[in-house]
């Protein structure tokens, strides 16, 4: 599907704020069969980046298409958005898209005895790539439990969908009702190590997940976590220098930027994918300096080691890197 093109057939209003968009092959040809989990990358107009949207699969019927008819995804219209959600949210039926080779970086692990049932967590349109999942487990009759959490209540989308999907598996959650609202200590309570996470939602959900799943003794192999935002600035960033040594080029990184955007800046072509330190693709060796890791790839020894950096979310605790690139 490289450099092809799909066609928008339906699109659903989901929330005031989330639309979900049925899309087709132009010439009416059935699409590859997608495994839960995995993403598209759509090429948006006056966009530099590609955008990528979790494919949502609703039935158990859907997860075993050999040759699916569409795809789905689900788009939440971000106030600050820099141009994707708001082109997404102004398609129209009979638009197309470009996209590019679909990536699966949030697969389902396989089945292991003794597990316990899969837990699956999601905050807002998190829940695209976790509902996947859930058809996933209920067609291979394996047990597990989806809380999915919104702001309100009427921020939560395809609830009669999931409801027929999952059953007494799903508990939905609002942040304004009190009865409802989740309590990520008190969840992780109730379980043990041995049952697999998965996480996808709010960067802050993420980090308090993955925190508290620690603290109880989760082993990182079952901790699984996708985030939709990219890298943001934050409080107390600082400017700093990294040279390449490989190209010998010295490069300025304001706080504002990543090192990959401003090796991008540079008329440099570094291996990237998902932008969020995710898939561990842009990674590079640490020469010298000190890294200050934001990513959600490498273990805590290989953090510790600071010997290699996710040039796409990680800057620097040290005035200086020096990258073997």
């Amino acid at each position: 599907m490289s450099g092809s093109s799909l066609l928008v057939s339906e699109i659903r209003a989901e929330t005031p704020l989330i639309r979900r968009i049925r899309l087709v092959d132009p010439a009416g040809k059935p699409l590859a069969p997608l495994a839960s989990g995995a993403h598209l990358q759509f090429l948006i107009p006056g966009v530099a980046d590609r955008r990528c949207y979790s494919v949502v699969q609703l039935t158990t019927a859907e997860t075993a298409e050999p040759a699916p008819a569409a795809y789905w995804i689900a788009v939440r219209h971000e106030e600050a958005s820099r141009g994707g959600s708001a082109y997404m949210h102004q398609l129209k039926v009979g638009d197309t898209l470009a996209v590019n080779e679909p990536r699966n970086e949030f697969p389902l692990h396989a089945p292991e005895a003794g597990e316990g049932p899969t837990v699956l967590i999601a905050g807002g349109i998190g829940i695209t790539p976790l509902a996947s999942h859930a058809a996933a487990l209920s067609a291979a009759h394996r047990p597990f439990v989806l809380h999915y959490s919104s702001r309100s209540r009427d921020q939560l989308a395809m609830v009669h969908e999931l409801q027929a999907l999952c059953g007494d598996a799903l508990h939905l959650h609002a942040d304004d009702d009190p009865a409802t609202r989740m309590d990520l200590a008190a969840l992780l309570g109730t379980l043990r190590p041995t049952q697999h996470l998965y996480v996808c939602g709010p960067k802050g959900m993420i980090d308090a997940a993955i925190a508290l799943a620690t603290e109880r003794g989760w082993p990182k192999e079952r901790i699984h976590v996708e985030l939709f935002v990219e890298a943001a600035t934050q409080l107390g960033d600082q400017p700093f220098e990294v040279e390449l040594r490989q190209s010998g080029q010295v490069l300025q990184v304001p706080a504002d930027k990543t090192i990959l955007e401003v090796m991008e800046d540079a008329g440099c072509d570094p291996l990237f994918d998902c932008r969020r330190g995710e898939c561990g693709v842009c990674q590079v060796d640490v020469l010298e300096g000190v890294p200050d890791h934001r990513d959600y790839y490498l273990n805590d020894a290989e953090r510790a080691s600071n010997k290699v950096i996710q040039i796409c979310i990680s800057r620097a605790r040290s005035a200086r890197l020096v990258l073997d690139a």
